[in-house]
């Protein structure tokens, strides 16, 4: 556990912050960072989506602080400045997501080395609500959950997902699992697409934030998946489909403009998971917890709240 590279100024956090090299089971570097606050009521894991960095939720760390918390958040393998497994470096590429539950199990390692706070909080984005959902179907030491439009599902027209299917399974067999996902960019989003039209967020400032910080640090980006990825993530979203809600307190909020993540198993989950609510936001997008100002503290103020009544 050594000090890593950690960009404040386009992160906007709160000061304090720091990031720290791990190493995961299997050798994979990666870096893990953590927003101190003095006498925190507790810890919150925030848990980022495909593509996502530590210094994208800086401002996330702000608002946890602003409502007694301390923030920890990760670069998964594959992105951030975490080792990447392909030459082409803006591939998103793992081969089983079973290798996201490693990073977690680094980052569970950092926090009780660390002593940080607890109760430990559990707060997920899109990607990180799958790997957040596999690991509290296990011993976990979360007291209470939030989610951000999870990806428990794979948005994709009805007559695409057996061809995604067969595609994807054969780039294993036939050797091409590492190249992009047909369709996909091999440029990040944020600077690919233009503000009108985006699936992101409704809010310019939000969206001008996201994009600062990929103009000023480009090795923290990523593109599109790779095919690799995609058949690693539709197994484990229907080997979760399969398995009952845990027995926690969750709130998981919903854009009713939701375009990149399937809605159907997020109601599905959610209507059938007795301590858990629904929380839909009109008029957002994809990233909640990047939309307007309204919507953002409406998220906070649900997810500690829930919180609150776990301490």
């Amino acid at each position: 556990m050594t000090e890593a590279p950690f960009h404040a100024a386009i992160a906007d956090g709160p000061d304090g912050g720091y990031a720290r090299w791990l190493h995961a089971a299997d050798g994979v570097q990666i870096r893990v960072g953590h927003w101190p606050h003095p006498g925190a009521k507790g810890t919150v894991f925030l848990m980022p989506g495909r593509t996502e960095y530590i210094e994208k939720y800086g401002r996330a760390a702000g608002d946890l602080a602003r409502r007694g918390y301390g923030m920890v958040a990760v670069d998964w393998r594959g992105q951030g400045l975490a080792d990447r497994a392909l030459p082409d470096a803006m591939v998103g590429h793992v081969t089983d997501f079973a290798e996201y539950q490693k990073d977690f199990d680094a980052v569970l390692a950092f926090a009780r080395a660390e002593n940080l706070p607890q109760p430990w909080f559990l707060m997920t984005h899109s990607m990180g609500g799958c790997i957040g959902l596999r690991q509290l179907m296990s011993p976990h030491p979360f007291k209470a959950a939030a989610f951000s439009a999870p990806m428990w599902g794979i948005l994709m027209a009805a007559w695409m997902r057996p061809v995604a299917v067969a595609l994807s399974t054969a780039s294993r067999w036939l050797s091409f699992d590492n190249r992009y996902v047909p369709g996909t960019t091999e440029t990040t989003y944020v600077l690919s697409c233009p503000f009108v039209g985006n699936s992101l967020t409704t809010d310019p400032e939000m969206w001008d934030y996201m994009r600062q910080q990929a103009l000023a640090c480009p090795p923290l980006t990523l593109a599109g998946p790779s095919l690799g990825w995609l058949q690693a993530a539709l197994t484990e979203c229907h080997a979760l489909s399969l398995m009952p809600a845990p027995d926690l307190a969750v709130v998981t909020a919903l854009g009713l403009q939701e375009r990149i993540v399937d809605t159907g198993p997020i109601h599905a989950r959610m209507a059938n998971w007795p301590k858990g609510k629904l929380s839909l936001y009109p008029g957002a997008e994809h990233e909640v917890i990047m939309e307007r100002p309204d919507s953002r503290a409406r998220f906070f103020d649900e997810a500690c709240a829930l919180f609150h009544l776990h301490l």
